[in-house]
């Protein structure tokens, strides 16, 4: 009997309705004609073991405890699911061959990976276990996907980056929210501060840009434009540029302070001869915006719907697992296999009969153009977003629902349409010894914006610009072109009718949004401060995963730390001062930056898990011994979300041993934890995994 194992149920049924038939469904688990069997962990069926598990001294929060380190992890089953992991107890020992069919991630494989270690797998039966990967839950894409299994030996570095990943957070955070809340109380805060590898430096972020915010000072700083015109008459402005002369005027974004200095500019210019210096005119290109990763979509959905992360989530996993309109969305990837073309023409075909919208009025995409979203080396587990071979009915949509599936398909469509051509020319104009320059950017074609210029015809919302986020961010850092330019020859007279003296006021950065947090997030290497590890981050940045990323900033409300103004996000008393109480290592994304770097490396076989635990470990000892040196005067007379009070509970005890977990399967706040020393040697015995050494070697051998 060949036994799947699932992720969710909807795989789960998913995969069972590919199979033989007639069925016979069971408590939890889907029998096919055939004898094999489909069942399903829904989520993570074991958790991390609470501290009182290792010694029952540890049920009351003391500060000599700290740190908390497992000589030998433990994993129990969630009372919730205890019965789901019985049946997969009954049917794992009748199966001849194991098949994990968790999701297309880490935390995919390692949430079945972890079940098969506890249920006792071993020896040939644990070495022939199978992988199947699916990304996508219509009938022939499932088929496809059962024709390409792969052995499970081959995931087990991403197996044990999510493990390393799971009880490292557990680590950090249950030692650093024991540490600092108990430290709390002792200056009168009420309540759990919950302390975490990366809801803190999220947290960090949004704290320092509100108190930059609040400590800015705006000063003026002023431009000069030169009004010119030819001998035909024909008019255009261009921008003094100031000489190395103006430096001692100047602040460090290159900007004149000095009034005088601008307005003798202007006075030299007015009414005198100018003269054409350089000109250059070249024909570019612009290949569309590559499909979406969850994060790429969450950021573009936030500026475009106003959609939270959490949001854009939540309505693609409808998308995914009812409708099955789109493949897996917790995609990290903005790339596709080159195989996956060879299924354009019907997932372009399933589009035009769904959403013909997308494409009434303008070229037809070519399927036969491959463009560089197509590339094998920059996909691994799962790749981009995109929508299946399965024709939408949109009337079945709700409303973000019918904007998101339009939105990833757009994108995709893109895919087979020729570059946005154009000519930009750029002049530089010498009056009176002075530079000016100005550009301009002239359309030839089309190409795939040709489907953004229509998504503003249809209004997927009135005040939106046309292009795609990618686009529009590279748009904005051309806001000195102009659209025309009257005819230019190299040394051509000119003359200036006028010189303009504008006048500007510097501004303090924005508050953060939804859109713009995810962006920090996902580009965290721009946030280091050592520009050495900004350097190591510039492949691997990232603060979270795209699976955790939602959950986390919603993590942050739920606790208090952070609040909604308008579209803005700020931070509260309490989440200012919990920032203000801890060291800087602890608020800031170094750290955990380089640890996201190190369980990519842990994915590619180039880290050991204890390469990474261990340092770990040692790093952490001092944030415990920071924490028992000194007081978080910041949080004096703070009380903390839903505080109760002792009321009801007994007399040394805390209201819990953790904070509430959020719902997010992943969510690094899941034992929110910190490591750190500790008087006592307490040393990890787990052994270090080094697949590539130990072909056999496996997630059961770690555990």
């Amino acid at each position: 009997m060949i036994l799947y194992i699932a992720e969710k149920p909807s795989l789960g049924r998913a995969i069972a309705d590919v199979l033989p038939r007639p069925h016979k469904k069971g408590e939890g688990f889907i029998q096919a004609a055939n004898g094999d069997c489909v069942s399903w962990c829904v989520g993570h069926l074991l958790e991390q073991a609470p501290p009182d598990a290792y010694h029952p001294d540890y049920k009351s929060w003391k500060f000599e405890h700290l740190p908390i380190v497992p000589d030998k992890w433990q994993l129990q089953p969630k009372a919730a699911t205890r019965s789901q992991l019985s049946v997969l107890k009954k049917l794992v020992k009748q199966a001849t061959t194991l098949v994990n069919a968790g999701d297309p991630d880490r935390e995919g494989q390692l949430l079945v990976d972890e079940v098969i270690a506890y249920l006792g797998v071993t020896g040939d039966k644990l070495y022939q276990i199978q992988r199947l990967l699916i990304s996508d839950l219509n009938p022939q894409a499932v088929k496809r996907a059962l024709s390409q299994l792969r052995s499970n030996r081959e995931f087990i570095p991403l197996s044990t980056c999510a493990l390393a990943r799971s009880r490292a957070d557990w680590l950090y955070g249950m030692n650093m929210t024991r540490a600092y809340t108990i430290q709390g109380q002792k200056v009168g805060y009420q309540g759990v501060l919950s302390v975490g590898r990366v809801q803190t430096p999220l947290l960090g972020l949004v704290v320092r840009r509100d108190e930059d915010i609040a400590n800015f000072q705006s000063k003026p700083f002023y431009e000069v434009l030169a009004h010119l015109t030819t001998q035909q008459q024909e008019g255009f402005s261009a921008k003094w540029q100031p000489s190395d002369a103006c430096l001692p005027y100047m602040d460090a974004d290159g900007r004149v302070l000095a009034k005088g200095l601008a307005q003798n500019v202007v006075n030299r210019i007015t009414n005198q001869p100018a003269r054409v210096t350089q000109l250059t005119s070249k024909d570019k290109q612009q290949a569309a915006p590559l499909p979406y990763s969850l994060s790429a979509l969450q950021i573009d959905a936030a500026k475009r719907f106003g959609m939270s992360a959490k949001e854009v989530l939540d309505t693609c996993q409808s998308l995914y697992e009812r409708h099955k309109l789109i493949t897996y969305p917790r995609s990290d990837s903005r790339y596709l296999p080159l195989e996956q073309h060879s299924l354009a023409p019907l997932v372009l075909k399933a589009i035009s009969q769904g959403a013909s919208e997308l494409i009434q009025g303008i070229d037809m995409p070519d399927p036969r153009l491959k463009s560089k979203a197509w590339d094998d080396k920059k996909v691994d587990a799962h790749h981009a977003i995109i929508p299946t071979e399965k024709p939408a009915q949109l009337s079945s949509l709700s409303g973000r629902e019918k904007q998101l599936y339009l939105h990833i398909a757009r994108q995709y469509v893109a895919q087979f349409y020729p570059a946005y051509c154009y000519r930009e020319t750029a002049v530089q104009v010498t009056i009176a010894g002075g530079l000016f320059t100005t550009k301009a950017r002239q359309q030839q074609s089309l190409g795939w914006k040709q489907l953004f210029v229509q998504q503003t015809h249809q209004g997927d919302q009135p005040h939106q610009q046309p292009q795609a986020t990618q686009q529009a961010e590279q748009d904005d850092e051309q806001d000195e072109l102009t659209d025309l330019l009257p005819p230019l020859t190299l040394g051509q007279s000119l003359h200036c009718l006028r010189g303009e003296l504008v006048e500007k006021q510097t501004q303090p950065p924005k508050a953060f949004t939804d859109a713009t947090l995810l962006s920090a997030m996902t580009g965290i290497s721009r946030y280091v401060t050592d520009p050495e590890i900004r350097k190591i981050l510039k492949e691997t940045d990232g603060l979270g995963t795209e699976a955790t990323r939602a959950g986390i900033i919603e993590l942050l409300f739920k606790r208090g730390f952070l609040q909604r103004q308008g579209k803005t996000i700020v931070s509260t008393n309490v989440g200012r001062g919990l920032i203000n109480s801890l060291p800087a290592s602890a608020t800031t994304p170094d750290m955990t930056a380089l640890w996201e770097a190190s369980l990519n490396g842990i994915c590619h076989k180039e880290i050991s898990y204890q390469g990474f635990m261990q340092p770990l470990l040692a790093t952490l000892h001092s944030l415990i011994q920071h924490a028992g040196a000194q007081l978080p005067a910041a949080l004096n007379g703070l009380k903390g979300q839903g505080y109760q009070g002792a009321k009801g509970r007994k007399s040394g005890q805390r209201k819990s041993t953790h904070p509430k977990r959020p719902i997010s399967r992943t969510s690094p706040s899941k034992k929110s934890s910190s490591i750190t020393a500790s008087s006592k040697k307490s040393t990890m015995t787990t052994k270090a995994i080094v697949p590539q050494r130990r072909e056999r070697q496996s997630l059961s051998e770690v555990v």
